[in-house]
C-alpha cells in the first residue's frame, strides 16, 4: 500500500511538472523588461510552452491540462512584467485606508496577471488544434495566431506587455522591424525563432535538431541584419526643420498634488521652469500630464499662462478639459499670445485607474480611483494636434502602449511626438518601461520624441530610438534639446500592420494545401 501510494504521489508530482515549467518560462519572459531587462531571454522563453503543448497533445492529455499550460505561462509573464502596478499601494493620497488599499492593489495585480494568462491559454488551445500538423505549418499558424491575439488585445482597453517591448530599449536594431509593419513584426520574429527552437527539440529523435537550430540561427541573424540596415540609415537634420524644445519635470508627489501645498508647488515649479527654459532660448516648452490640475476654463488665469503672454514662447500644458458634466485628461497648446489654439484629449484611459469598466455593475465593489468628483471620459480616437510649428503627434501616458494612436497621427501629418505622462503612482520600473514604449513609437513612426513626466523618466529620443537625454527619477528638472520635424512615412505608417493579415492568409493557404496534399495522397494510395 505504501509503495502504491508513493507511486501515485510520484505520478501526481510528475503531472505538476509541465505547468511548473511553463510558469517558470513565463517568468523568464517577464524578466526581459525593466527592472531586470534580461532582453535576450525573449528569444528562448516561449519555446518550453510550445514544446509542452505539442508533446502533451500527442500524448492525448486532457484539454484542460493544455489550457493550464498557456494560463501559467501567461500569468508568469504578465505577472512579473506588470508587477510595478503594486506601486499604487498605499493609496493614502486618495484617502484610501491601508488595508483596503492593499486589497485593491492585490486585486488589480491579480486581475491583469489572469488577464494575461487568458491570452496564453487561448493561444495554447489554438496551438493544440494544429499540434498534429507538419512542423512548418505549426510555425506559420502558431506565429500568425500570436500576432492576431496581440492585435485583438491591443484593440481593447487593457494592454501593455507585447512581446515586442521585451526588446526595448536595449535591442534597437530588431525594433526597426517596426518601421516595416509595426510591433507585430517584431513579435512575429520572436515567436518564430522560439518556435524553431521548439521544433528542433521535438524533432531531435528524427535527427533534425541541428537543421532546425541552424534555421533558427539564420533567421535570427537575417532579421537583425534587416533591422541594422534600417538602423544605420542617416537622419536628415535640415536647419529649417529644427525646433528647440524644453521640458519641465515638476516632481509633484501624488500625495500632495491636489492639496493646497501641491497646487502651489506645481504653479511655482512649472512657471519657474518655463522661465528658465525661455532664458535658454527654447521655442516651446512641454509639461507633463496634469501638470496644472485645473480645468480649461481656469487655465488661462494661471501664472504660467501669464508668463507665456509675457515671454511669447509657446507652451504645451497638461490640464483637464471640460466635456459637459465630465472632464478629459488633456494637453493644450498655449500660443505666444497666451491663447489656447489646440487641445488633445487622452483617448486611452487606464481601466480601474481612470474609469471603471461596467461601472454600473462593479462600481460599488471597486471605488473609482480618480481623485476628482466628475467622471473622466475618453477623447476621440481620431484627433489632430496643430501647433505653431506644424502638426504634432500626441500621446498622454497610457497611450504609449497603443501604437495605432501614434501611427494614425503620423499618417495624418504629425511631424514630431509629444509624450506627456504622470507616472508618479507606480514603482520605478513602470516609468522605465513607459520610456521603452515611447522609444518603440519613435522608431515605428520615424519621428523625434519629447517625453515630459511628473517624476521621471523624462527624455528626448531620436527616430532611431536613441535616447539623447534622460532625467533622474523623483527629481525636479528642466532640460532643452533640439529636435527636427519630419514628414517621412514608413511602410508601417503608410500601410499599418499589413504583415499580420499576410500571415493569416499564408496560414490559410498552407492549411488548405496541406489538406489537398493529404487527400491526394490518400486517393493515390487506394487500390483501383
Amino acid at each position: 500500500m505504501r509503495k502504491k501510494l508513493s507511486k501515485q504521489q510520484g505520478e501526481k508530482l510528475i503531472s505538476f511538472l509541465p505547468p511548473l515549467m511553463t510558469l517558470t518560462s513565463g517568468i523568464f519572459m517577464g524578466l526581459t523588461v525593466a527592472p531586470f531587462a534580461v532582453w535576450f531571454l525573449a528569444w528562448i522563453a516561449l519555446a518550453p510552452l510550445w514544446i509542452f503543448i505539442v508533446s502533451s497533445q500527442r500524448k492525448n492529455h486532457a484539454p484542460s491540462s493544455l489550457l493550464l499550460l498557456g494560463l501559467t505561462w501567461g500569468i508568469g509573464y504578465h505577472g512579473v512584467a506588470l508587477f510595478w502596478i503594486t506601486g499604487i499601494h498605499p493609496m493614502d493620497w486618495l484617502g484610501v485606508p491601508w488595508w483596503p488599499s492593499l486589497a485593491i492593489t492585490i486585486f488589480c495585480w491579480s486581475f491583469i496577471s489572469l488577464y494575461g494568462g487568458l491570452f496564453g491559454a487561448i493561444w495554447a488551445v489554438c496551438l493544440t488544434r494544429i499540434a498534429e500538423q507538419k512542423s512548418w505549418l505549426r510555425l506559420l499558424i502558431g506565429t500568425a495566431m500570436w500576432c492576431v491575439l496581440e492585435s485583438l488585445w491591443s484593440a481593447g482597453p487593457l494592454w501593455w506587455s507585447s512581446l515586442a517591448y521585451t526588446q526595448s530599449p536595449h535591442n534597437l536594431v530588431i525594433l526597426h522591424l517596426g518601421q516595416i509593419s509595426g510591433p507585430n513584426l517584431v513579435t512575429a520574429a520572436i515567436v518564430s525563432v522560439n518556435g524553431l527552437i521548439a521544433e528542433a527539440w521535438l524533432s531531435r529523435k528524427q535527427g533534425l535538431l541541428g537543421r532546425y537550430l541552424a534555421i533558427a540561427t539564420g533567421l535570427l541573424i537575417t532579421l537583425h541584419l534587416i533591422g541594422f540596415f534600417l538602423y544605420t540609415a542617416p537622419i536628415a537634420q535640415s536647419p529649417d526643420a529644427a525646433l528647440k524644445v524644453g521640458i519641465v519635470q515638476g516632481n509633484i508627489p501624488n500625495k500632495i498634488k491636489l492639496l493646497p501645498q501641491g497646487l502651489r508647488r506645481a504653479i511655482t515649479g512649472y512657471t519657474d521652469g518655463y522661465l528658465t527654459l525661455v532664458n535658454q532660448g527654447v521655442e516651446a516648452v512641454l509639461t507633463p500630464e496634469g501638470a496644472l490640475p485645473f480645468f480649461q476654463r481656469n487655465l488661462l488665469t494661471t501664472p504660467l499662462v501669464a508668463a507665456v503672454r509675457e515671454k511669447g514662447v509657446v507652451a504645451w500644458i497638461g490640464a483637464f478639459g471640460d466635456r459637459g458634466r465630465s472632464y478629459t485628461n488633456s494637453l493644450f497648446t498655449v500660443n505666444s499670445q497666451g491663447e489656447i489654439t489646440s487641445r488633445y484629449d487622452k483617448s486611452k484611459l487606464v481601466p480601474l485607474g481612470e474609469y471603471i469598466p461596467f461601472e454600473g455593475f462593479i462600481g460599488g465593489l471597486v471605488q473609482r480611483l480618480s481623485p476628482l468628483d466628475e467622471h473622466q471620459v475618453h477623447g476621440s480616437p481620431k484627433q489632430i494636434f496643430d501647433t505653431p510649428f506644424g502638426r504634432a503627434i500626441v500621446g498622454i501616458c497610457y497611450e504609449s502602449a497603443f501604437p495605432e494612436v501614434f501611427r494614425s497621427q503620423a499618417a495624418a501629418g504629425g511631424q514630431f511626438i509629444l509624450s506627456s505622462s504622470n507616472d508618479a503612482h507606480y514603482s520605478a520600473a513602470m516609468p522605465f518601461q513607459h520610456h521603452a514604449q515611447d522609444i518603440m513609437r519613435a522608431i515605428e513612426t520615424d519621428r523625434w520624441s519629447v517625453r515630459a513626466t511628473n517624476t521621471g523618466y523624462s527624455a528626448f529620443v531620436d527616430p532611431h530610438g536613441r535616447t539623447l537625454w534622460i532625467s533622474g527619477y523623483n527629481t525636479y528638472e528642466t532640460h532643452a534639446e533640439t529636435i527636427y520635424r519630419r514628414q517621412t512615412q514608413t511602410l508601417y505608417v503608410h500601410w499599418g500592420d499589413w504583415f499580420t493579415p499576410l500571415l493569416v492568409g499564408l496560414s490559410f493557404l498552407g492549411w488548405s494545401l496541406n489538406i489537398f496534399w493529404r487527400n491526394d495522397a490518400n486517393t493515390k494510395s487506394k487500390p483501383i
